[in-house]
């Protein structure tokens, strides 16, 4: 056993021990929580202030103060009021990154009503989709959003905000909706912990998104489990934390992952927003614009996809003067390739970095490791968090053996309260306040969570969840498509791709071209497949006729040759 695990059980113990700042109550039996945790996002987010005039958010040549951001909260959480918003409505936020994103969450939580982040990626139907599904009459989009869905809204009641719109004159605009609050804070409200306050849609077995809802409660304490895993890091290593505080440089962080994900809300926004550290942020991910900040902005931190960091870690760029400040690299959204720990001794032979498991219904909690623990447990997730109970079952949910792989299953106060309006999915999903991931691993003999292998054939391509079947049921509306198999295979960049195996009624009656020419009509540009394979034979398929897509993966694995 190495030393690891009980240095970082010391510290653990020490941070949360009782009258200590992350003081943990509860049992064994019902799970645990953290005493001293905010009971609500509004009071969670209102610390924002304390940091005063100082730069929170830098963003393509603009900058916000921490009071500048919380004044444009404040107006748009009075103008919600103003509007007839009362807590418990939903109102989506469908936008790409930009600052108006932040301002537009604080607003709403600060209200009591329910936020409803959209995947911005998705076609309209996708978002119209996700906007009904909730149940929300207010959605804030940007100008690109709005040009796609405002058809779709025209005879549902639904009236979209638009931040940054085309025409600064625009009466739909958002700063039209703010004319007359400007300078004002919303009312005061009660927000009780156990309401909600956000909806996060994540993909489902059904291949439409579900509603992870989360109540205030929930984020709450899962926003304070980042900042006691940050702590109990920081005091696990402190040689890093020396050499990070000789270097000089502002806590600074470059995001460069959508908003409307765990891993750049979360982890990022409402975490550096408490914490009083600038976040540098980007529309998108591009290696010559995220080079350009870190140099220009002296960026210490980057969470992100493995593909994102072997695009900067493989930059000939990276390591000259030009990158001296980045000195912690958090890797999340997909497993981590050797090839990145691999560079990373290479490039930032110091460095504090660190990678994790969590998800959408776990508000991002779930295992993490960082610095020493990190570089000593390579394809580790991490141990598992103060309030995160983690066990592992077998199909019919009998919990294992240590070491033994299975399901993993989570209990945790900081998971979702339910899936929005799926009475059937919570049943089979939520079981005595457990949740069921989906994913497959396992515990070693010390603790550490290992990930073996993803249940449901879900395909993550960047850190983007895909499902299958949203990609197969496009396809088949092809007359000469008999049947199709859409599976992810190894990727070194992206950590997967999109493959799809397709079996025709007549051969030859469909060309690639012609296939990918109506994915690309049909699905969001991150969904279409980049790899084509034409079986002539019928797809194999088990007893109970589902097509054995792990045989496909094997057939299929090897690395492209010329076309497919």
């Amino acid at each position: 056993m190495s030393g690891i695990r009980p240095a970082f059980d010391a510290v653990i113990a020490q941070l949360t021990a009782p009258g200590a700042p992350f003081e943990l109550v509860g049992s064994d039996e019902s799970g645990h929580y953290y005493r001293n945790a905010p009971a609500n996002l509004a009071e969670a987010l209102a610390v924002a202030r304390q940091h005063g005039d100082r730069d929170f958010l830098v963003y393509e040549g603009e900058r916000r103060s921490f009071n500048e951001l919380m004044d444009e909260a404040d107006a748009i959480g009075a103008a919600l009021q103003a509007r007839g918003v009362r807590p418990g409505d939903r109102v989506a936020l469908a936008m790409r990154n930009y600052p108006e994103w932040m301002a537009v969450f604080i607003g709403v939580v600060s209200v009591g009503a329910v936020i409803v982040p959209v995947n911005s990626w998705g076609k309209p139907a996708d978002i119209a989709y996700t906007v009904g599904d909730c149940g929300a009459h207010l959605v804030f989009c940007d100008q690109q959003r709005y040009e796609g869905v405002a058809p779709l809204f025209r005879d549902k009641g639904v009236e979209a905000i638009i931040a940054r719109p085309t025409n600064a004159q625009d009466i739909n605009g958002l700063s039209a909706f703010v004319a007359d609050t400007r300078g004002r804070a919303p009312a005061p409200v009660e927000i009780d912990p156990e309401e909600l306050a956000m909806i996060m849609y994540t993909s489902g077995t059904s291949g439409k998104p579900k509603g992870a809802a989360s109540t205030h409660r929930a984020i709450c304490q899962a926003i304070y489990n980042m900042e006691l895993a940050a702590a109990a890091a920081a005091m696990s290593n402190p040689e890093a934390i020396a050499t990070m505080m000789q270097r000089g440089f502002e806590p600074t962080s470059l995001l460069a992952v959508p908003l409307f994900h765990v891993s750049g809300c979360h982890a990022q926004f409402l975490a550096n927003l408490r914490a009083g550290r600038r976040i540098v942020m980007m529309y998108k991910w591009d290696v010559d614009k995220a080079m350009e900040q870190i140099e220009k902005e002296r960026v210490t931190s980057l969470n992100a996809a493995p593909s994102m960091l072997l695009d900067l870690l493989e930059d000939p760029r990276f390591g000259q003067a030009s990158t001296h400040s980045l000195f912690s690299l958090g890797i999340g959204g997909a497993a981590t390739p050797p090839k990145v720990s691999k560079l990373l001794h290479e490039k930032l032979p110091q460095n504090f970095s660190g990678t994790g498991w969590g998800m959408t219904e776990t508000n991002a909690q779930g295992a993490s490791l960082t610095g020493k623990a990190f570089h000593s447990r390579p394809g580790s997730a991490g141990l598992p968090h103060p309030i995160v109970d983690i066990r592992i079952c077998d199909e019919e949910g009998k919990v294992l053996s240590q070491g033994d792989t299975g399901e993993i299953w989570v209990r945790s106060c900081a998971n979702i309260r339910e899936y929005w309006h799926r009475p059937e999915v919570n049943a089979e999903e939520i079981r005595d306040g457990w949740l069921k991931t989906g994913d497959i691993g396992y515990l070693d003999d010390e603790g550490f969570l290992f990930l073996a292998d993803r249940a449901k054939d879900m395909i993550i391509r960047g850190g983007e969840n895909i499902y299958p079947v949203e990609i197969e049921n496009e396809l088949l509306e092809l007359d000469e498509v008999k049947e199709v198999a859409a599976i992810g295979l190894p990727n070194e960049r992206l950590g997967e791709e999109v493959a799809v195996v397709v079996h025709l009624h007549e051969q030859g009656s469909l060309g690639v071209e012609q296939l990918l020419e109506h994915a690309r009509n049909k699905l969001a540009a991150y969904k279409v497949p980049t790899r084509v394979f034409f079986s002539e034979e019928a797809l194999p398929r088990n007893a109970t006729n589902k097509i054995l897509k792990t045989e496909l993966k094997t057939k299929y694995a090897a690395p492209p040759r010329g076309n497919s």
